[in-house]
């Protein structure tokens, strides 16, 4: 499905399956603390993520008009001269941003070591509706998972999910 987040249709085996699920146990005991163990983080949050687009209106159109992310400013990008930096309002305090890159071509968009999988938005359970009615009448594939959550690409094949579990929710298990 052209929605689909899944990197390859190779399996893992139930052999590697079990060695990974030994190897996440061993890790897991070795760093994670509870909740209230846990000394507070150094960060106040993201202050956004940058992507790279090829078309800054079309850009703009889908994530506010398609996905209903107000754009909040616009102005030239400080390290390409030309080049335009905005950002959209995710809630929470909490944007995401795109560059356009003129005269660059970064090539499509691929699943590299150290790259974006996907970005999971968080969005409350009317809006989620109301936005898988729009995919679906701007006719961009996607693959629903579970109720909650819809996984789709982006106009320049980034990788999003917008995902009905509330912030530091995922799965019925808190996250934070």
């Amino acid at each position: 499905m052209a929605g689909s987040y899944t990197a390859g249709s190779d399996e893992v085996g139930a052999e590697d399956r079990a060695r990974l699920a030994t190897e996440r146990d061993r890790i897991r005991a070795t760093y994670l603390r509870d909740r209230d163990g846990r000394p507070p983080s150094a960060a106040r949050g993201v202050h956004h993520v940058a992507l790279v687009c090829s078309d800054v209106e079309r850009t703009t159109h889908f994530y506010q008009e398609v996905l209903g992310f107000p754009l909040t400013t616009m102005f030239e990008n400080r390290d390409l001269a030309g080049s335009t930096h905005f950002f959209f309002d995710l809630g929470a305090g909490n944007t995401i941003a795109f560059f356009d890159l003129p005269g660059v071509d970064p090539g499509p968009y691929a699943e590299v070591l150290g790259g974006l999988h996907h970005l999971a938005i968080s969005i409350e359970v009317a809006h989620w509706h109301e936005a898988k009615a729009r995919l679906d009448a701007a006719g961009v594939a996607y693959d629903h998972v579970d109720e909650t959550s819809l996984y789709f690409l982006g106009p320049d094949g980034e990788r999003l999910e917008l995902l009905a579990d509330p912030l530091r929710w995922m799965y019925g298990e808190r996250v934070d």
